[in-house]
């Protein structure tokens, strides 16, 4: 099976090397590839230093398009599975191969990685109001999709090839962890979720405050909604 680890990264000169390094140590059998979205910092001089493969998008896409970039390069270069696997440091390499172990069985064609289960360990789990926002977005997914998810907004994510294809092909934009989710469920796929650990992140700055955690939860909450409906008038 081919492995491909995407890494989406914009001004990650913080974190970059210890992530690149450490998906290295713990997924040897995968092969990795940083998208770099026009990082005006040394986010791309560091990349070359460590002899690592990327992508240099000619514009900053966001982080939809950037992990999009990484879908279809996985696409078209015939890998079975890929992981997202974010640039700040955030997630855990060594996790990694327990994520995608539900997509070798054949149990799941997406597998989401969570902080929320039993078994995730002593991470960093986010601020109490980002929390709330989650689980109204898990009961909205539920809903309209009746897939149960706890972690919806996670980054940290392993697809199948149907499911490679299908994001190579269509993947939201802004902020498009949830919206994902409902456009995997609603083309039928298997989704599941496995315990992961996650951290603070190790540089950076993350670019959701307060205002725009609540533009987060109406953006996303409204583009469910429609996303939902425009599949059931397609049908």
């Amino acid at each position: 099976m081919k492995v491909l680890i995407i890494i989406p990264a914009y001004n990650e000169q913080e974190s970059i090397e210890n992530v690149v390094l450490s998906v290295r140590e713990h997924a040897p059998f995968a092969d990795c590839l940083v998208v770099n979205d026009c990082s005006t910092d040394s986010t791309k001089k560091i990349l070359r230093r460590l002899g690592a493969s990327y992508l240099d998008l000619a514009y900053n896409l966001g982080i939809g398009g950037c992990v999009q970039g990484g879908y279809a390069f996985a696409s078209e270069n015939g890998y079975d599975i890929a992981v997202q696997f974010d640039g700040d440091g955030q997630h855990d390499a060594s996790c990694i191969e327990k994520l995608i172990e539900p997509i070798l069985s054949g149990a799941c064609d997406y597998a989401i990685g969570s902080r929320f289960l039993d078994g995730a360990g002593p991470g960093f789990r986010s601020t109490g109001s980002r929390r709330l926002g989650i689980k109204l977005l898990s009961a909205l997914i539920y809903a309209f999709t009746g897939v149960s998810i706890r972690d919806v907004t996670s980054g940290f994510r392993a697809a199948n090839r149907r499911v490679i294809e299908l994001f190579s092909r269509e993947y939201a934009q802004d902020y498009p962890e949830p919206e994902a989710i409902v456009a995997a469920a609603m083309k039928g796929f298997k989704i599941a979720e496995v315990p992961v650990v996650m951290h603070e992140r190790s540089g950076g700055k993350s670019s959701i405050n307060a205002f725009r955690s609540l533009y987060y939860i109406v953006k996303v909450s409204l583009a469910i909604i429609l996303r939902r409906f425009y599949s059931k008038g397609a049908n």
